[in-house]
């Protein structure tokens, strides 16, 4: 018998001794199969191969068996395909033929007539033979794919294949057979060959080690066949051999490691719990997961992904498992890895959606269950709060998820619809997102039926409750009604409402009468319950279309596409508002973003061309009876596009055609303009659209129709307009009334005043666009006009220079008729300035087409006659270049004639300087704000054309811009002085000042139309940005909301331009704005936005030495403040923070203020965030530094304040001595009237009254005296009484008031020190004493 067979750690120690006293098969003749030739080395498998096939499988315990076979899987990479296929194939056969003779001899050792020595022979050949070809096969298994990651080696053998298709060599068929194989193995009873107790454990480890590394390898995980076997042998060696911990050990660290194998390895131990029925290997994962630190997942972010999506992966495989071991994962809910609260939220999602399907079991049971999934719904909406917006987001998914697997109750159903409506205003986009599909999913999965209108709901609600009242037993018709029963019956109710308690159904229900009492009543109430639920939930999402409209706006594009797509949703299910919000996306199509243009068409495509003919256009003439003027742009955009794409058909156009002519019964003259309004829109991108109605465009548009529908004159005179040119040619020729109704519409007082001017505007430019000669026929209306305005006091008085009489004759005319004849002429001049340089283009570029063409006209001829010289030299050098001058000269020339009144000829020109003494008329135009409108526009209009003109008027336009009482004048200002820098921007660049001005206009109007202008100036480089711009920065915090939010909208798009023009202005913008007196948070939200919209480092860099070098000089605190919360928004890099540092001494007076330090110490915080390790040591050094020196400061300031204070108080004493000095003086001048007798008894009595004094003060007057003073003595002779004379007694009053000087300032010295601590009233009391003494 041979010895056993023992697994070595490496294939290659089978050749070496290991040194153990038990005997062991090893390897003992190794061949150098890389030496043998191609023949040998075939004859070798060959021979090998016939070997174990034709002897008994036990033969492979045979050594020179097993050592050929030994060198042949220690050199496998060196066979051959075919060689490779031959021993593979052998060696698998051999181990699936062994397999069933375990189980037969298992059954023969169970008989009595066995006999024990031969059978335990065969028990341990089939051991050892079980043992060696599981080795060699994982071995070849582990070896082949080891190679095939080095080197590629499956791409060679394809080839091979096609040359021997005998002997092809399919390694993924091989490999997955093979794995299957020790699969079965482990599966067979293997207690007969290893005992009762277990299996060997080396076997076991060696299967375990070689299953595992095949785990690691992603491309044998995507092989089916190989995959199953590989979970099949997880879960054999887990459950049936009982390696729970060693396996799951195993699979977590696959799991941590490699992010492919999640999945894999979740299906393994959702496989291990089906085929073994133990669930303890997925029991004891849960676990180890939960048993883990929260902490470890932070730091490994990669493994905390991993581990989430193994989770959720076998919560879906094993759902009630893992609700009953749930418990040891929600304490991670308060772990700081945002990764393992995303899967964690998703097991709640899988397991809400699938653990508690089944109905099995009692009420009890049911309830259980019930509360259970009750709970874990409640924690998904706490999580909805997370702080994490992934989290967040992921919540509101996995809510979508259950919508659509109908596992929210109606109870539950309206408070996620308001979590989801509260997260639409979420700070992060990736959230909103999550939220408007969470919206979109419950609109399309609701319980409530397809239509959810509010009127609708509270109509059928009332019905029911009036129903349910008369069928509830009269005992509970005095017991308050208990609303919580009825969301118990809510909460109860897992699906979704029944068809038979839907609205739709309530008619069948009235007309049933017999219905059993209680079950009616039963349903009645869940059906109110159920109504309750709706109607709350339509008010929810009615409430939302604000909302909406706002996010149609934001720039995300996730937000605008998502939002349309909810607000057609809502539009299916009919919710009031979601049509009027929709009408709010069509300006999205001038977006930049394609993606919002593609959302924006595809849903006007939805809603309005996927139906009938007659119906779209039904439903595009109602939308273009209804649009703003933004809204028509937006439209005509949009239907242009479509109709060159032929989205729109031609049956629609014909539907059009019909609303318009009136065709089809009930149109309203409305609906035939509408009809007409997009038939132009259409025309725009395929003119011919127009030409098969022309003469019904002319009856319907200026007939009777026109009178009632006063637009539609108007509308007809677009469509003219955009007639093609052949179309044009027709009309001419064929309708001679056209004109006269063009005139007619100019001239008429027919119209409304509001309705003329717009169809006097499209009049006119439709002469210009149809007439042969549109100025004679143009002049013939200016005449007209003029002579309907001034029939009675003739023409000559429009250019009367007598002011006097002026003002009489304006009195006397209308002012109606002034204003439309100002606008007639003002629009014709704007409209033939057009018309020339519209002709100027066609001769260009008919020049280009023909080349250089022969002047024609007799003044070019003149011109030409007058530089014939000229010519000469230029026809050398480029005739053309002449020709093109000449043609812009006379452009400039025709220009200048239709306003110069020069020549009596140019009819125009004489209105000009009545127009302009009309506008100088302040005092007489603000009687009539109308006038004055029509007067500035038409004064503008003559200004853009001609420059003298527009310079002599410049300062009455500011003037009026600025105070006219009218904010609908001084809006149209604002706008004519954009056109006006853009005509002629020398002209206005010294008005510059001027213009930002208007941006502090009290009108919010005018404010907005002063940012628009100025932001398409300056945006379109037509005005620089001067020193003004802090206006408009201003604008950023605007009490307008729209003002704001243009204003906003212009500093983002100027950053954009070059190099960030934003990053020069800012430290003159700061500068200004600091002395505009602007409240604290305002300034700081302006100076917050500017300085974000600065991303480059190195600007930001530069921007710290800007801002520390404005610290010098300034002593204003308020502008310290700002200067240091401007440095704290900033982004500090390295090289930013070094600058900071190093411009310490600019900034350091401004620390002893706690707000300037405060700033600081926030710009210290942020780059601690960020900051290398050694970078934070400078960091704290220098934050030490900034504390050190805002205590000295501190410090500083309280000893100068405490100066103050004592400087005060020595002010009052001095004020104390200059009253006494002021009595003493007052005594002086009456004793200097007499002499005065002193005793001098007295002069002792007084001395001793001295000594009486406190000891400091005597002693201190004593060494005054010594010091100061010397007193003169008395002789033994003098008299007991003598005379005193003024002399001397003015020195000793002299000498007495300078002891009381010495003593008080001796007195506050010491009093200053803190040497005597007394309080204020004490200090008088001595002061009075020491006066008194002295």
């Amino acid at each position: 018998m041979a010895p056993p067979f023992a697994f070595p750690s490496a294939l290659r120690d089978l050749e070496r001794d290991d040194g153990s006293d038990e005997p062991s098969l090893r390897a003992q003749n190794a061949v150098a199969v890389g030496a043998l030739r191609a023949a040998d080395l075939e004859e070798f498998v060959k021979g090998t191969s016939f070997d174990l096939s034709d002897k008994e499988l036990f033969c492979i315990e045979e050594q020179d068996v097993f050592d050929r076979i030994y060198s042949l899987v220690r050199d496998f990479n060196c066979l051959p395909p075919a060689l490779k296929f031959n021993l593979v194939e052998t060696l698998r056969s051999n181990l699936s033929i062994l397999l069933p003779n375990i189980d037969s001899l298992s059954r023969a050792s169970m008989s009595p007539r066995s006999d024990g020595v031969q059978i335990s022979d065969r028990i341990a050949s089939h051991r050892n033979a079980l043992k060696i070809y599981s080795f060699f096969l994982l071995s070849i298994v582990v070896a082949e794919e080891s190679a095939t990651d080095s080197c590629n080696g499956p791409k060679v053998a394809a080839h091979g294949r096609k040359k021997n298709p005998v002997y092809a060599w399919n390694w993924e068929a091989q490999r997955g057979r093979i794995v299957n194989l020790i699969a079965n193995s482990l599966e067979v009873d293997l207690s007969l060959l290893f005992g009762p107790g277990s299996v060997d454990e080396q076997y076991l480890s060696f299967v375990s080690k070689c299953t595992f590394v095949l785990c690691e390898n992603q491309s044998v995980l995507k092989d089916e066949e190989t995959r199953n076997g590989l979970c099949r042998l997880i879960g054999g060696i887990a459950t049936k051999h009982q390696r729970v911990s060693q396996t799951s050990a195993s699979v977590l660290y696959l799991v941590h490691k490699f992010d492919f194998a999640a999945v894999h390895l979740a299906e393994a131990a959702a496989a291990a719990e089906k085929r073994f029925s133990d669930g303890s290997l997925a029991i004891s994962l849960i676990r180890e997961i939960g048993r883990t630190d929260p902490k470890d997942y932070v730091r490994d972010t990669a493994g905390a992904d991993n581990v989430g999506r193994f989770l959720v992966e076998l919560a879906d495989r094993l759902p009630k498992l893992m609700s009953t071991n749930l418990g040891v994962l929600i304490p991670h809910f308060g772990g700081d890895s945002y990764k393992i609260r995303n899967s964690l939220v998703g097991v709640l999602g899988k397991l809400a959606a699938k653990a508690f399907k089944d109905v099995d079991g009692d009420s009890s049971t049911h309830s259980l269950r019930l509360r259970s999934k009750h709970a874990m719904l409640e924690i998904l909406i706490e999580r909805c709060r997370d702080v994490s917006a992934y989290t967040r987001s992921r919540v509101l998914q996995v809510w979508a998820e259950l919508c659509e697997e109908n596992a929210i109750s109606i109870g539950l159903w309206n408070e996620v619809a308001s979590v989801a409506s509260g997260r639409l205003e979420d700070k992060s986009a990736i959230v909103r997102k999550s939220a408007l599909q969470l919206l979109i999913t419950m609109l399309q999965h609701n319980p409530f039926g397809p239509q959810l209108r509010t009127a609708t709901f509270e109509a059928t609600l009332e019905k029911y409750k009036e129903k349910l009242q008369g069928m509830e037993p009269p005992l509970e018709k005095d017991e308050p009604v208990n609303d919580s029963s009825l969301g118990e019956v809510i909460v109860g109710q897992d699906e979704s409402v029944s068809d038979s308690c839907l609205p739709s159904s309530q008619d069948q229900k009235d007309q049933d009468p017999t219905i059993v009492h209680m079950t009616n009543l039963e349903q009645i109430r869940a059906l109110v319950a159920s109504l309750e639920a709706g109607l709350r939930f339509s008010i929810c999402i009615t409430s939302l279309m604000p909302t909406l409209v706002q996010l149609l706006a934001s720039p995300s594009p996730t937000d605008v596409e998502n939002t349309i797509l909810l607000l057609m949703r809502c539009r299916q299910f009919q919710i009031e508002g979601s049509e009027a919000a929709l009408r709010k996306m069509l300006p999205l199509v001038f977006s930049q973003d394609k993606s919002i243009y593609e959302a924006v068409e595809n849903a006007f495509i939805t809603i309005y061309t996927k139906k009938s003919p007659t119906e779209t256009a039904t439903s595009l003439l109602n939308l273009a009876i209804d649009c703003s003027i933004g809204d028509l742009a937006a439209l005509e955009s949009l239907i242009s596009s479509l109709v060159s794409k032929g989205e729109i058909s031609s049956s629609t156009v014909s539907a059009l055609w019909d609303y318009f002519c009136f065709h089809n019964i009930g149109v309203r003259p409305v609906q035939s303009r509408g009809a007409l309004l997009i038939l132009c829109m259409a025309a725009k991108s395929s003119p011919s659209i127009l030409g098969t109605h022309l003469q019904d465009i002319i009856d319907i548009g200026f007939g009777r129709w026109a009178k009632e529908e006063p637009l539609l004159a108007r509308t007809a005179c677009l469509a003219l307009q955009r007639l093609s040119k052949e179309d044009k040619v027709k009309l001419i020729s064929t309708s001679s009334r056209v004109f006269a109704a063009l005139q007619g519409l100019i001239t008429s007082l027919s119209l409304p005043e509001k309705i003329w001017y717009g169809a006097a505007d499209k009049a006119i430019s439709a002469i210009y666009a149809l007439h042969p000669t549109p100025e004679i026929f143009a002049a013939e209306i200016v005449k007209k006009s003029l002579s309907s305005v001034f029939c009675v006091l003739g023409t000559n008085c429009v250019s009367n220079e007598n002011e006097t009489h002026n003002g009489s004759i304006l009195s006397s005319i209308p002012a109606t008729k002034l204003g439309r004849f100002l606008f007639i002429t003002s629009h014709i001049a704007l409209n033939h300035m057009v018309y020339i340089e519209t002709f100027v283009k066609k001769i260009q570029k008919q020049k280009q087409k023909n080349g250089i063409s022969q002047p024609t006209s007799e003044d070019f001829q003149a011109d030409a006659s007058k530089n014939l010289e000229a010519q000469g030299i230029n026809a050398e050098l480029g005739l053309g270049a002449t020709i093109d001058i000449a043609i812009e000269s006379l452009a400039e020339k025709a220009e200048r004639e239709i306003v110069s009144c020069s020549s009596e000829k140019h009819l125009i020109g004489h209105c000009g300087p009545f127009l302009a003494k009309l506008c100088r008329n302040l005092t007489f135009l603000q009687k009539f704000p109308e006038l004055q409108a029509s007067a500035m526009l038409a004064l503008s209009r003559l200004m853009i054309i001609d420059a003298e003109f527009c310079e002599a008027n410049l300062q009455i336009l500011f003037t009026v811009a600025e105070s006219a009482p009218s904010e609908i004048v001084r809006s149209n200002c604002i706008i004519a002085l954009g056109d006006l820098a853009v005509r002629f921007p020398n002209l206005l660049e010294p008005w510059t000042e001027y213009i930002y001005a208007r941006l502090r206009d009290p009108s919010a109007s005018v404010r907005k139309n002063a940012v628009l202008v100025i932001s398409h100036l300056i945006l379109n480089d037509m005005m620089k940005v001067k020193g003004f711009i802090n206006e408009m920065a201003v604008r950023i915090e605007d009490e307008d909301e729209r003002i704001s939010s243009l204003a906003k909208l212009f500093f983002h798009e100027l950053s954009k331009k070059g190099i960030n023009p934003i990053y020069n202005l800012l430290p003159d913008i700061l500068g200004r704005l600091c002395n505009q007196h602007l409240k604290e948070e305002t300034f700081f939200s302006i100076m917050q936005f500017l300085i974000s919209s600065i991303k480059k480092d190195k600007q930001m860099e530069a921007l710290v030495d800007k801002l520390c070098n404005r610290f010098t000089g300034v002593n204003d605190v308020r502008q310290w403040e700002y200067m240091s919360y401007c440095l704290s928004q900033l982004t500090f890099t390295e090289k930013g923070l070094k600058k900071l540092v190093d411009n310490f001494k600019m900034f350091e007076h401004a620390l002893s203020e706690d707000s300037v330090m405060n700033h600081f110490r926030s710009v210290i915080a942020k780059c601690k965030k960020f900051a290398k390790p050694e970078l934070k040591v400078c960091i704290d050094e220098f934050d030490e530094k900034l504390s050190k020196v805002h205590q000295e400061k501190k410090e500083q300031e309280a000893t100068t304040r405490n100066a103050e204070a004592h400087k005060q108080k020595i002010g009052s004493l001095d004020g104390l001595l200059v009253t006494k000095k002021i009595v003493h003086d007052n005594r002086k001048s009456i004793e200097e009237e007499t002499s005065e007798i002193i005793d001098p008894s007295m002069d002792s009595n007084s001395e001793d009254k001295e000594n009486t004094l406190d000891a400091n003060f005597s002693q201190r007057r004593i060494t005054y005296k010594d010091k100061k003073l010397k007193e003169p003595e008395d002789s033994a002779n003098s008299a007991p009484v003598r005379r005193v004379t003024r002399s001397s007694r003015r020195s000793a009053r002299s000498w007495n008031s300078e002891l009381v000087v010495l003593l008080i300032d001796d007195f506050i010295s010491e009093f200053m020190s803190n040497t005597i601590q007394c309080s204020k009233d004490q200090t008088v009391v001595l002061l009075a004493s020491c006066v008194l003494q002295v």
